[in-house]
């Protein structure tokens, strides 16, 4: 079935003998067994549903780790001075207030820096480096979601004598930089299988491993909250510890307790214990928008202080970043007709010289969303452009942008298989694209989006979402399943604060239900739901909403199978 917006949706086919297996062998519903089918759950995850499996630290006797560790200790021991790097995303943040504030639980000071996007640039280069060196005169430098491929920097610590510890999740290219030692999943190593931690996840590994290897009567649980919110910023894979990790956290987290949490939830009027959409939805944006258009540094100042006032301050500051960085985000989405990228066969690529840089990664995740192919966007800086790219499961845009560093088509870039920066000259762009589509062309399977199975609205009540609500938390390789709903009127669409729309849905005779549309105004979706009066079928997710201590049923509608198209 194709839709409005150019997708092609079908029921994902289970053979019906391993869907009874399942069920009777681990006494699962029938839903249930069918989205563990659907997410290839391992048989430890597949026990995780009915039973609690605690995380574990699996670099306890990894050589990178225990030999970091070492050149730690050596350091702290002569009292030398520490400087922490970070990318300037709220995992980089994160991983270098994990640091910060393990010295100061160990009574040591040490200087912390996050570049600055537009002052800066992405990561540590040379002109940066050396101006930190300068600032701080550091004897060991941790790097840390960033580094993996700043050979010209460390090379220059290396002259100075200063020691260098990488600790990063991205791809790394060789020659590998001459850091001290670098701990990242992704370079040739024997611990590849564990490529689905960011950057904060690794520093709190090996900090936990520093800490039993000296014997140091120091606790990092209070910390665990920011880990949880890094892996869901960084859009991990919430498979395996990562999902172990998250549940038990959310789970324990006591907000009270939180000084940070519990000012944004009085800020926003939130009255509710701490959930994944909290953390997704609300602080990870918040966080995010001080490193898009302002200087992430202000998030590990907050993350590193006890001081009430300097907390409140600062999360009206991010709140303020917040607002205008949506209102930059908005004016373009519904500003623009979208619907002209559905007829789009290749990479849709949007060239707005005038979009802020900061902004421009979220909007390509916005179109890929929304068209399901990849999207890279540039935004033009000083005198080269700059490009933010997001992709598909199956095309690997990290690698295609390494390819295209190595060909001298790019100034410099880097990334992953689902997101990727570049920096390009405005002569290369043409030759880019033309080499990317083709790549994309070549290697495109016709892209099937999968639903678990048809549902009726008589069928959605609490029991069914609990019953979901056991895979949670949902995210990266562990999604929310789709539903198709069939035969649906669309009544009283409304449009919110130009970026939603509420309406009720009706099936025969039954009464209306209440659901929300987050698809751009400007989209083929947003143009039925409010104008389209003939019966549809509808694909949707549902999500538990939990206010004033009551539980409800949301229903998100994420596209649209008119009659003449299913």
């Amino acid at each position: 079935m194709r839709s409005v917006s150019s997708k092609n949706w079908e029921e994902f086919s289970i053979n019906r003998r391993i869907l009874e297996k399942i069920k009777i062998e681990n006494n699962l519903s029938e839903i249930l067994a069918k989205i563990i089918i659907a997410n290839k759950f391992s048989d430890e995850e597949i026990y995780s549903t009915n039973n609690t499996i605690s995380y574990s630290n699996p670099f306890h006797f990894n050589n990178d780790f225990n030999n970091s560790c070492k050149i730690l200790k050596k350091h702290i021991n002569k009292k030398n001075k520490i400087l922490v790097i970070g990318d300037y995303d709220v995992d980089g943040c994160v991983s270098t207030s994990l640091l910060i504030n393990f010295f100061k639980k160990i009574n040591l000071k040490a200087d912390y820096y996050i570049p600055n996007r537009i002052r800066d640039g992405y990561g540590v280069n040379y002109n940066l480096i050396k101006y930190l060196v300068k600032r701080f005169n550091p004897d060991l430098v941790f790097m840390v979601d960033c580094g993996s491929n700043t050979n010209e920097p460390i090379n220059y610590l290396k002259k100075k004598n200063i020691e260098c510890l990488i600790i990063d999740h991205h791809n790394i290219n060789k020659p590998y930089p001459a850091a001290t030692y670098i701990i990242n999943p992704k370079k040739e190593c024997d611990y590849n299988i564990y490529d689905y931690y960011c950057s904060a996840f690794l520093t709190f590994f090996f900090l936990d491993v520093f800490i039993k290897k000296n014997s140091l009567n120091v606790n990092l649980k209070d910390l665990h909250i920011y880990i949880a919110l890094a892996t869901i910023a960084d859009v991990m894979p919430l498979r395996r510890n990562n999902r172990f990790f998250l549940q038990q956290t959310l789970k324990n987290f006591d907000l009270n307790k939180n000084l940070i949490f519990k000012k944004i939830f009085q800020l926003k009027k939130i009255k509710k214990k701490l959930d994944y959409n909290d953390l997704a939805f609300l602080i990870a944006p918040m966080f995010n928008s001080a490193g898009r258009i302002h200087d992430a540094n202000i998030i590990v100042k907050l993350l590193t202080t006890n001081n009430e006032d300097q907390i409140k301050k600062i999360i009206i500051k991010l709140d303020n970043f917040n607002t205008h960085r949506k209102n930059i985000q908005n004016n373009f989405l519904n500003n623009n007709d979208l619907n002209k990228y559905t007829l789009e066969n290749g990479i849709i690529f949007i060239d707005n010289k005038d979009l802020h840089e900061g902004i421009i990664g979220i909007i390509a995740s916005k179109i890929k969303e929304l068209f399901n192919k990849p999207c890279i966007v540039f935004s033009k800086s000083n005198s080269v452009y700059k490009g933010s790219a997001r992709s598909t499961y199956d095309f690997n845009i990290g690698n295609l942008i390494k390819t295209c560093v190595d060909k001298n088509m790019l100034i410099s870039g880097g990334g992953h298989n689902l997101a990727a920066g570049l920096n390009i000259q405005k002569n290369n762009i043409k030759d880019f694209k033309k080499f990317l589509d083709s790549q994309y062309l070549k290697n495109k399977s016709i892209n099937k989006n999968k639903y678990i199975s048809k549902i009726s609205f008589s069928s959605l009540n609490l029991k069914f979402l609990n019953e979901i609500s056991k895979l949670e938390p949902f995210g990266n390789l562990n999604e929310n399943p789709y539903f198709l709903v069939e035969n649906v009127k669309i009544k009283n669409p409304s449009v919110i604060n130009d970026n939603l729309i509420t309406l009720y849905l009706k099936q025969s005779s039954k009464s209306l239900i209440k659901a929300i549309s987050f698809n751009p105004i400007r989209s083929k979706i947003s143009d039925y739901l409010l104008n389209y009066i003939n019966p549809v079928n509808l694909i949707l997710r549902l999500d538990k909403i939990n206010w004033n201590n009551k539980t409800n049923i949301q229903i998100k509608i994420v596209d649209i199978i008119t009659p003449n198209k299913a």
